[in-house]
């Protein structure tokens, strides 16, 4: 997915969220918005390449309706959505009613990451944050692109 995407849905005029473009290094930071949108989620971004391995860096996003795990027994949805510039990476606001995903944006956890592993359908991920810390995996399971998984691992052999 393009920042393009995540534009066209954007009213720029009524939203204070960052039009922002992509940049062309990563420092590997992640952010987990809670979203009081439509329904509570939060929203969880990477700051990877578009294509994971090259291509400009955005922030690669997913929708988990119930938050990323903290422990390795659960396993979360994560929808995953158009790429976010790195710019939103620091936002929190009020995005105004009549505007895509209109509610409050708040920075539930932040930190670093390491990328451990990849390929076309997985991630494996050390994240270093505040509230979240450790092994974790995003993973597409069923029909369609969007539907991942994502779970905490004891470690990274799974």
């Amino acid at each position: 997915m393009s920042i393009k995407v995540y534009q066209k849905k954007r009213k720029f005029k009524s939203t204070p969220e960052p039009k922002g473009e992509s940049r062309a290094v990563s420092s590997r930071r992640f952010v987990v918005q809670k979203h009081h949108a439509r329904n509570l989620h939060f929203d969880f971004r990477l700051e990877l390449p578009d294509r994971i391995d090259r291509g400009p860096v955005v922030l690669k996003s997913w929708a988990v309706p119930k938050g990323i795990p903290v422990v390795p027994i659960l396993k979360h949805l994560a929808v995953q959505v158009e790429d976010h510039p790195v710019s939103y990476i620091g936002f929190k606001g009020i995005i105004p009613p009549g505007n895509y995903g209109a509610g409050q944006v708040e920075i539930w956890d932040k930190g670093k990451f390491i990328l451990q592993e990849h390929g076309k359908s997985f991630l494996k991920i050390q994240l270093k944050g505040k509230k979240l810390k450790g092994n974790y995996v995003l993973t597409k399971f069923g029909q369609g692109d969007k539907n991942w998984l994502i779970f905490k691992v004891r470690k990274l052999g799974c």
